[in-house]
């Protein structure tokens, strides 16, 4: 599987694809220069209970951390994972 990450400064995405397949997505938008706000989750029915929406927000994480990007977690999802992860809550806002 792959990420793919799109963004056209305002908003972006980053997919997981497995192969030409979607297997999950999170959608994010801008909110000045250094923060986003996530905004949605999905996740293709094939792939639930694997773990991918865990898989692209650890690597939204890692963008951030490298870039000194902040984030809000508006996403139910996004959000319930900071709230159960410790260790990503170092690119809060």
């Amino acid at each position: 599987m792959e990420f793919v990450k799109t963004d056209d400064g305002k908003r972006g995405s980053v997919q997981l694809m497995d192969g030409t397949t979607e297997a999950g997505a999170m959608n994010y938008t801008w909110a000045g220069s250094d923060k986003i706000i996530i905004d949605h989750t999905h996740v293709n029915e094939n792939y639930k209970g694997q773990g991918i929406g865990k898989q692209i927000l650890e690597n939204i994480i890692a963008w951030l951390r490298a870039d000194n990007i902040k984030v809000m977690p508006l996403c139910p999802f996004a959000k319930a994972q900071f709230d159960k992860n410790a260790d990503f809550r170092d690119v809060l806002m």
